[in-house]
């Protein structure tokens, strides 16, 4: 297992990672659903939110609103049911 923000900081740093193969699914409490957000949209990631711009806006993501983390199609971290932050590394 693997905790949330350290896969974020792998992939935002690691050089052997490329950001833009990355895509974050999170649940959006207003909609009651799952959205996407590409890793390379993010602006800054911190221990409570993730920061992005989408058109002229700035948004906060709480990071426990994180599910999944996809390379490409293929799901690498899923976060597990009833977890804190932590989720399985796939």
């Amino acid at each position: 297992m693997i905790f949330i923000l350290d896969l974020l900081t792998k992939i935002q740093w690691d050089k052997k990672e490329n950001p833009e193969d990355y895509t974050i699914c999170y649940f959006n409490i207003s909609e009651n659903n799952l959205k996407e957000l590409k890793f390379d949209k993010i602006k800054e990631i911190n221990k409570l939110f993730i920061i992005f711009e989408k058109g002229n806006k700035e948004f906060q993501l709480p990071v426990h609103r994180i599910r999944e983390v996809r390379k490409d199609k293929e799901i690498v971290w899923k976060r597990e049911e009833g977890s804190t932050l932590m989720g399985e590394a796939i």
